[in-house]
């Protein structure tokens, strides 16, 4: 990507108070700043456009707001983390300059800005309307965890495949690589738009993956084959990890 498309470029960071298991989430201190401020950090060193959080609590948005970054307030009860983005999206263009828009989950402190770059690469081309990423898995007991979502698809080049499903199950059958899903997605404006206004598909409902509503719908996703996953921030444990791995990168 040129400097020409960094004006075409938005990354919406969405960050919910709400979470049962570590409370107050975006808020939880890493290394001396509030772990939304880390993701938005971790943003900004991918140097591919525009950066706005979206946030759904006066405290969250303050604390972004003191740290320099737009922020932008969303309502509280959005179903999904793609509502809640073009939501975001229309408060902050409404002269719908921006062409593409990241969504990186608020919860991704030590994300590193190659693997957010790496998200736009399936862009490039244009009947391609969603992006996202993946993982080869290496460790077997993710091939049969439900809670390790996979990618079923063909491969258009040595790093990349053109998602034909996305399943909690494992597969496909037989030999040859299974994919672990990271959720992290480029969408096309016009994509984003179209898959908002869509009800839940049945496959949507039946696997919980709400990509599956854009397959159903005959929406064409590609998904681009990195290194590593991302540590995500869910419990008091990986919030420690998380801790430690951005002391060592500081030291």
């Amino acid at each position: 990507m040129n400097n020409s498309d960094l004006g075409k470029v938005l990354i919406l960071i969405p960050a919910r108070m709400a979470s049962t298991r570590l409370p107050g989430k975006p808020l939880a201190d890493i290394c001396g700043l509030p772990m939304i401020v880390q993701v938005a950090k971790r943003a900004r060193e991918a140097e591919v456009g525009r950066i706005v959080v979206a946030v759904d609590d006066q405290r969250v948005y303050d604390a972004v707001a003191d740290a320099g970054f737009e922020v932008v307030m969303t309502r509280q009860d959005h179903q999904s983390g793609s509502d809640r983005i073009h939501e975001a999206l229309i408060a902050v263009d409404p002269r719908r300059e921006i062409e593409i828009v990241v969504n990186v989950q608020g919860d991704l402190p030590t994300i590193e800005p190659e693997t957010i770059r790496a998200a736009l690469k399936p862009l490039d081309n244009p009947q391609v309307d969603i992006a996202t990423l993946t993982v080869e898995i290496s460790d077997e007991e993710e091939k049969t965890n439900p809670n390790v979502v996979k990618v079923v698809g063909s491969a258009t080049s040595d790093t990349r495949l053109r998602a034909l499903y996305f399943t909690r199950a494992t597969a496909p059958y037989g030999k040859g690589p299974l994919y672990h899903h990271i959720g992290l997605y480029a969408y096309r404006r016009a994509a984003l738009e179209r898959f908002v206004s869509l009800s839940q598909s049945p496959l949507e409902k039946r696997e919980s993956l709400e990509q599956l509503r854009a397959l159903e719908a005959g929406m064409r996703i590609d998904v681009e084959v990195v290194r590593s996953i991302p540590l995500g921030v869910d419990t008091p444990a990986d919030l420690e990890k998380a801790r430690r791995l951005l002391a060592a990168r500081a030291n």
